[in-house]
């Protein structure tokens, strides 16, 4: 089985959204968080979208579970990779799927794409 998901966001949406209040922490958990931090909104975009796309790769939408268990993490060598947890974790197991990552962003945009397949 193999599926994909994408979405697209204006970062300057995703910049106003974190200045209210409960944004961060219904979105990113605290290991996102740490390594957010010291980036750009363009950044949190681009993680945002990956969570976006993810459910759409998933085939539920983000019924069933919460986008803060979604996490978007870099290895060393800078590429992203996710980190799931709770519900969300439990889903892709049941479906036996694993995940492909891509983002990116430019002046006004962030883009995810993420590929879900099983190994058979």
């Amino acid at each position: 089985m193999i599926s994909n998901g994408i979405d697209i966001v204006e970062i300057e949406r995703i910049e106003r959204s974190l200045k209210k209040d409960g944004f961060k922490s219904f979105v990113y958990s605290a290991e996102e968080l740490r390594e957010l931090e010291s980036k750009k909104p363009e950044s949190y975009a681009a993680a945002f979208c990956a969570k976006e796309a993810f459910s759409k790769a998933l085939g539920s939408g983000i019924d069933g579970f919460k986008l803060n268990e979604v996490q978007v993490l870099h290895n060393s060598s800078g590429a992203p990779y996710f980190m799931l947890s709770g519900n969300a974790e439990k889903i892709a197991r049941e479906k036996g799927l694993k995940f492909s990552l891509s983002i990116s962003h430019c002046e006004k945009y962030a883009v995810a794409a993420v590929t879900a397949y099983t190994e058979e």
